[in-house]
């Protein structure tokens, strides 16, 4: 892993073996002008960016045909552009599909369950890549967003650490429907494609994403189509179907007749023709048999690609100087007479991942602040923006009672005279990794805050925080990674580095023993950016709605008791309370309890009672078993009358019970695992009755809840806060 690292800060050399018919440079070319490198790499990402399965590549094609007029469509979709005529005939082709999914089953229970689609290149990780994440199919009508599930850590501590590798036999993909109705009237049918929801991800000089590799060597090819041969005539072909053995391809061939050269640019066919290289363009004849299954289709086979770091990842990365590289390799391979510049082209109208939707119906004002709070960062330790969002949110009635940060770094409210105090807490800190080692290439190496998997973290998009606050990065003028977290087009927040979680190539269980973090730069270029053992690393996110009343995001727990806090402030008037009540927003839950420790040992034995708001998880799928914690979502809020760390008295269940069903709120109780702030107050003498929501999923980037169940949780914190204290 290490030799990939330091390959990706080594320098460019080019070298061109093995050139076949038609492949030597034209006397007279000119070597491209150097090409901004940012704009490259932003136009990689763009082709990244489109939405090609293979078989239902028209919507992507239509993009570049609409991008870059002169593209020819044949009868199975491929995009032809021909130039010159004569001798020597050449062909330049890329294969524009990725590795996809396709909807093979819908389930009685509104459940969608997948297969893969065709044979491209891919980790033996791939569908393990995909487990707890966000996901989108792309249906008739347009894309829709879901999750694949996942077992929520929460119900299995006992899970083997020799798991076996996730396979896609183990992919069930949750799109927020109730039935298999519910499925069919979002649109989602059967041979429906299914892709990774993946950011735009630029980070230092690369850029990150599935089939980086290919889409480099796409655009490289549509610029080139740019371009007149100096003899002879050249055709360019993007083709469809290439996971289906360069399907489209040898139909265009084939479509075309007698073709001297055949330049396929394919990052991992040229990988396969040559061991490990350092090489930023490998340029190989073909042999073997996919050549032969050219035959008579074309005299000499030649693989063009560019080198890429953790190939057949959905972090597969490309480098700035590596694409330019690649698109002076395609156009001498094109038999270009004159080039002063050859310019990877940017498409216009890309898509990209849809945008989060929140909505417009009754409950569109809890999700807006359930987004608000789930998308600001704030692993253990490191939750000043969430308390930031928080403060922010506290309704004008409140905002004369006192209210504060104490040391421990808990945001405090409180209201009415003091006597029975009532405490509702909500933690604030979600789970991530902190840096224990830099190693000189840049590398980090992780520790985990907080239980969770690390598998989910493993190839994704990675987040360093430089700070218990999200300041520019521009303040550090020396850092050599601002200018890419910092463009225009960055979807990172303030004060974070991108990178990436760097992938095993190899693995035989489930988890990595170790996870480690790029960030594109060595130890030098990190210190530079005043990144340290001890910050905090995350993953990015972005909160959505699913189909109707289902909502999605990472860290909802507790962001979900979050909210429900700051929805009972808004019910509470605080002048008229005939008790205390003092609403905690806590840090450090994950890690410890440690922030509701220091609020308890403030308040002491003048707490009656104490609501520990947070996660009910809930056995509300089909990979967990229904013998305990079963809490259907949409069924109402849920008390969490017994966990690992309290128990709530029989009569405290009953009386909480009976104030919801009187305030018709609907309400469900029982027991599940984990751990809640009230527990550190029992001590001291207060009463946990702990409350929640169901959740699905849980620590994972994909946690799932109904909006109905957070909407009835604030009215029962609201409840419960006001109620006579008195037994």
């Amino acid at each position: 892993m290490m030799s990939d690292v330091r390959a990706r800060v080594s320098i460019v050399v080019i070298v061109v073996i093995g050139v076949a018919a038609g492949a030597a440079p034209v006397a007279g070319y000119a070597q491209p002008a150097p090409v901004q490198a940012a704009a490259s790499t932003e136009a990689v990402a763009q082709w990244i960016a489109l939405p090609v399965p293979p078989g239902a590549e028209r919507t992507a094609t239509d993009i570049i045909s609409a991008s870059m007029p002169g593209w020819t469509r044949d009868h199975l979709g491929n995009l032809i552009m021909h130039r010159g005529s004569g001798s020597p005939r050449r062909v330049v082709a890329c294969g524009l599909d990725e590795a996809a999914y396709v909807v093979s089953e819908i389930t009685a229970d509104g459940y969608v369950r997948l297969q893969s689609s065709g044979r491209a290149r891919r980790s033996a990780l791939w569908d393990q890549f995909h487990e707890g994440q966000r996901i989108r199919i792309i249906t008739r009508t347009g894309a829709r967003p879901a999750v694949v599930a996942v077992r929520s850590v929460h119900l299995w501590r006992a899970r083997p650490p020799s798991e076996p590798i996730v396979r896609v036999d183990d992919l069930w993909v949750d799109v927020g429907a109730r039935s298999r109705a519910e499925v069919a009237q979002l649109g989602i049918a059967l041979l429906d494609p299914v892709l990774r929801e993946w950011p735009s991800w630029r980070f230092a000089d690369a850029v990150a994403g599935p089939a980086a590799g290919d889409r480099a060597g796409c655009a490289a090819v549509a610029a080139a189509a740019s371009l007149t041969p100096g003899q002879g005539e050249t055709v360019w072909v993007i083709s469809v179907q290439h996971a289906f053995g360069y399907a489209g391809l040898e139909a265009a061939l084939t479509a075309l007749g007698h073709t001297d050269s055949l330049f396929l640019v394919d990052a991992a066919l040229a990988r396969d023709t040559v061991a490990a290289t350092t090489e930023a363009v490998t340029r190989r004849a073909v042999t073997g048999p996919f050549a032969r299954a050219l035959a008579g289709r074309a005299e000499a086979v030649v693989s063009i690609g560019i080198r890429t770091a953790h190939p057949g990842t959905l972090a597969e990365t490309v480098h700035d100087s590596d694409i330019i590289a690649l698109a002076d390799e395609v156009a001498r391979a094109s038999g270009a007479a004159q080039a002063a510049q050859v310019p990877v082209l940017a498409l216009h109208g890309v898509a990209g991942a849809p945008p989060p939707a929140i909505g417009t119906d009754s409950l569109a004002g809890v999700a807006r602040l359930m987004a608000a709070l789930s998308d600001a960062y704030g692993v253990s330790g490191h939750e000043g923006p969430v308390r930031a969002v928080v403060s922010a949110a506290i309704p004008a009635a409140w905002r004369s009672q006192p209210t504060r940060v104490d040391s421990a770094g808990d945001l405090i409210v409180a209201a009415g005279p003091d006597r029975d105090t009532v405490v509702v807490v909500a933690h604030m800190d979600e789970i991530g990794y902190q840096i224990t080692h830099i190693a000189h290439d840049g590398a980090v190496t992780l520790s985990q805050l907080g239980g969770f998997y690390s598998s989910l973290w493993e190839g994704q998009p990675a987040l360093v925080h430089l700070s218990d606050e999200a300041r520019p990065i521009a303040e550090s003028a020396t850092c050599p990674l601002a200018a890419a977290a910092e463009s225009e087009r960055s979807v990172v927040p303030a004060g974070t580095l991108p990178g990436i979680f760097i992938p095993r190539t190899h693995a035989t269980s489930k988890e990595p023993d170790t996870l480690s973090a790029w960030f594109g730069a060595d130890s030098a270029g990190l210190a530079a950016c005043g990144v340290t053992t001890g910050m905090r690393i995350s993953a990015y996110k972005v909160a959505s709605r699913l189909a109707g009343v289902r909502f999605t995001a990472r860290a909802i727990d507790d962001r979900a008791g979050c909210t429900a806090l700051l929805m009972a402030l808004r019910q509470i008037d605080p002048a008229r309370l005939s008790h205390k009540v003092i609403f905690v927003w806590s840090v450090r839950e994950e890690v410890g309890l440690e922030g509701a420790a220091a609020a308890a040992a403030e308040f002491g034995p003048a707490v009656r009672r104490v609501h520990a708001i947070d996660t009910f998880v809930s056995s509300d799928s089909p990979l967990e078993s229904p013998r305990f914690a079963l809490a259907p979502l949409g069924d109402g809020a849920a008390l969490r009358s017994l966990d690992n760390s309290s128990v709530t008295p029989p009569d405290e269940v009953a009386r909480a019970l009976r104030l919801a069903h009187a305030a018709h709120i609907p309400v469900q109780f029982g027991t599940t695992n984990g751990g809640n702030d009230g527990s550190v107050f029992v001590p001291w003498g207060a009463v946990d009755v702990a409350a929640g929501w169901p959740l699905r999923y849980s620590h994972s980037p994909a946690e799932v809840v109904d909006l109905r169940d957070i909407d009835a949780l604030g009215r029962i914190v609201a409840t419960l806060a006001v109620a006579d204290q008195r037994p």
